[in-house]
C-alpha cells in the first residue's frame, strides 16, 4: 500500500514554512546553495550537492494539488498519486514501488493543497534507474478499469482510518470548511467521502492528460551529485517528453471573514478534550504578506515550544493545560491560517481554558513581544536552518513547496536575511491584522457525554 500524506509532513512544516519564505532580489544569504536549471521542454531542475554519502534522492514535485480538484471531485490529486504507481507500457502494476526496493531504495508519494510529489531515495549508482522509471509513467501511465475501481476502495478505507475514526481529523476538517466558506483550502485534502465513492477510470485519465507534463513539473535531486553530472541523465529521461499546454490554475478567492464562527464536535472516544482558534491570515505570497515573516516570529514566541509564552503561562503557572502552543502556514499559494491549540487539565472548564488563551492575547498589547524577544526568536529560527543543511530531503522539500507555490530557489536561499530583517513592531502590526475576533475559527473537541457552554445555541458537529 502506497503511504499518501494527508498530515505526513505535520512535524516538519513550520521549519518548511519558514524556509520557503519570500524574499528581494538580490540577497546574499543562503540555505542550500543549489544548482538549478531549465530543460528545453520547460522542467524546471534543482540540485543540492551532498556529498556525505554515495546516496541521492530524486524528487519529481507537479504543480497541482487538491485544491486544484475538478468540481465535484474533492480529493482527485490525492486519488490520481494512487493509481500512479499502477501499470505504464514498460513496468506492471506494482512493479515500480518493487524495483526501486529491489535495488535498496525506498519509495513513496504525496499529495498537499499546492502541490503533488513522488520521491525516491537510493544508492547514487541507482540513479538513472528510478528516473527512467519516474520519467515512463510522466506520459505512459496505464489504467485499467479494475483496478481503478479498487483504488478507489482503498481511498475509501484510508479516509475512514485516518479521519472518520479519527476525532481530532474530523475536527481540523470541520474547522477547515468553517475557516474557508468559498476556498477550496476548505476542502480536505483526501476529498469528501461522496465524491470519492463516483470517482471514475476517466476522471483520473482526464486529470492526468491535463496537469502530467514537464513543464509542469520540476525535479529536485539533492545528495551525491552536482548539475554537471545530473544534466545529461535529466535531458536524457525528462528532457525528451513534449510539453504540453497547462491551464490557469484558477481558484476561487475567500471572501473577506466578517463573522467569529464556532465548530463544537462531541465524540465518545475522546479522553482528552482539546481547543483550537484557526485566524485566517496572509501567506508569504497572498494577503497582506508584509506581515507573513513577522507571524514566523510571532508564532515561535508565543506559541513556539517550551519557553514559549502560552506553555509558560498556561501549563507552568497557572497550571490549566497540559499543552499549549501556536503554528502558522505560511507556505501556501493563496491565504494561510495561524493557529492557537491547548488543551485544557483535568478539572478545568474548557470555557476557563479559552478564556486565559484570550487573555494572553490581550497581553501581547499590554505588554507587547520586546526587541530582545524578536532576536532570540530569529536566532533559533535561524539555527533550524542550518540544520537543514544537514538532511537531503529538507532541501528538496523545501524547495518543492516553495516552486510549486508561487516563488523561487533565491526566496528560500534568502530567508534568514528576512526573518533577521523584522522588528518588534512588525510583530505587533501582524498580531493586530491577524487576531481579529472576525477572522477566527474556535473548535472544540469534547468527550460526548460533556457539556458546552451556551449549549441550547450549540449542537454536536456543528458549525456556526
Amino acid at each position: 500500500m502506497i503511504t499518501c500524506s494527508i498530515r505526513r509532513f505535520a512535524a516538519n512544516l513550520l521549519l518548511l514554512a519558514i524556509l520557503v519564505a519570500g524574499a528581494s532580489p538580490g540577497s546574499k544569504a543562503a540555505v542550500f546553495n543549489p544548482e538549478t536549471f531549465t530543460l528545453d521542454n520547460g522542467m524546471q531542475v534543482v540540485v543540492v550537492t551532498n556529498r556525505r554519502a554515495p546516496v541521492v534522492t530524486h524528487h519529481v514535485w507537479y504543480r497541482v494539488g487538491s485544491s486544484d480538484s475538478p468540481p465535484g471531485k474533492s480529493g482527485l490529486p490525492h486519488f490520481h498519486e494512487h493509481l500512479m504507481f499502477k501499470a505504464t507500457e514498460e513496468l506492471e502494476s506494482g512493479e515500480f514501488s518493487k524495483e526501486v526496493a529491489r535495488n535498496g531504495g525506498n519509495d513513496n508519494a504525496f499529495t498537499g493543497p499546492d502541490y503533488t510529489g513522488y520521491f525516491q531515495t537510493i544508492a547514487r549508482d541507482r540513479l538513472e534507474l528510478v528516473m527512467k522509471m519516474e520519467a515512463d509513467r510522466m506520459t505512459n501511465l496505464v489504467l485499467a478499469e479494475d483496478e481503478v475501481l479498487r483504488e478507489r476502495d482503498v481511498v475509501l478505507e484510508e479516509r475512514s482510518m485516518r479521519v472518520d475514526n479519527n476525532p481530532s481529523a474530523r475536527l481540523a476538517e470541520q474547522i477547515n470548511a468553517a475557516q474557508f466558506l468559498h476556498h477550496p483550502y476548505g476542502t480536505p485534502i483526501i476529498g469528501w467521502r461522496h465524491e470519492i465513492e463516483a470517482y471514475t477510470r476517466e476522471d483520473s485519465l482526464d486529470f492526468y492528460k491535463t496537469w502530467y507534463a514537464p513543464n509542469n513539473a520540476i525535479l529536485l535531486v539533492a545528495g551525491d551529485i552536482d548539475a554537471e553530472e545530473l544534466r545529461p541523465l535529466a535531458e536524457k529521461y525528462y528532457g525528451v517528453i513534449p510539453a504540453r499546454e497547462i491551464p490557469e490554475r484558477l481558484r476561487v478567492q475567500e471572501p473577506p471573514q466578517s463573522a467569529a464562527r464556532r465548530v463544537t464536535l462531541h465524540d465518545p472516544r475522546v479522553r482528552q478534550p482539546s481547543w483550537t482558534r484557526s485566524y485566517l491570515a496572509p501567506s508569504f505570497g497572498a494577503g497582506a504578506n508584509e506581515h507573513a515573516y513577522p507571524l514566523v516570529i510571532l508564532s515561535d514566541v508565543l506559541g513556539g515550544g517550551s519557553t514559549s509564552r502560552l506553555y509558560k503561562s498556561l501549563v507552568i503557572e497557572q497550571k490549566i493545560a497540559t499543552s499549549a502552543g501556536s503554528f502558522y502556514r505560511g507556505s501556501a499559494l493563496d491565504l494561510a491560517t495561524f493557529r492557537l491549540y491547548a488543551s485544557p487539565a483535568p478539572g478545568i472548564e474548557m470555557a476557563e481554558l479559552e478564556a486565559a488563551i484570550d487573555a494572553e492575547l490581550q497581553r501581547l498589547i499590554d505588554e507587547p513581544i520586546t526587541e530582545d524577544d524578536v532576536a532570540r526568536a530569529s536566532k533559533r529560527l535561524v539555527a533550524e536552518a542550518v540544520y537543514a543543511q544537514d538532511s537531503i530531503s529538507g532541501a528538496v522539500r523545501s524547495f518543492g513547496i516553495a516552486l510549486t507555490t508561487g516563488r523561487t530557489v533565491d526566496d528560500v536561499e534568502a530567508w534568514p536575511e528576512r526573518i533577521a530583517a523584522v522588528t518588534a513592531d512588525d510583530v505587533a502590526a501582524a498580531a493586530a491584522y491577524v487576531f481579529a475576533a472576525e477572522r477566527s475559527v474556535t473548535g472544540q473537541l469534547l468527550p460526548a457525554e460533556a457539556s458546552v457552554p451556551n449549549a441550547s445555541h450549540e449542537r454536536a458537529d456543528a458549525v456556526r
